[in-house]
């Protein structure tokens, strides 16, 4: 059996990345969000991190599947 587990953590934390990074664009005027984290955007800040690590993870996915072993 050949299961990539970075190919589910990829899409997960790509697609929570994405949630959360537009959350944090449609919220980033708000003075609500911007007194408990001193004036940081902090939802599109994590957004974006969690969305350049699923997107590594997909990369790494996609090229360990092309990368097989060579044929015998």
């Amino acid at each position: 059996m050949n299961f990539d587990l970075r190919l589910p953590i990829g899409i997960m934390f790509s697609l929570f990345g994405a949630i959360i990074a537009v959350f944090g664009l449609a919220t980033g005027g708000s003075d609500i969000y911007a007194t408990h984290s001193l004036g940081m955007n902090i939802n599109l800040i994590w957004g974006a991190v969690l969305l350049v690590f699923g997107v590594f993870m997909l990369f790494l996915a996609l090229r360990g599947k092309n990368s097989g072993p060579p044929p015998k």
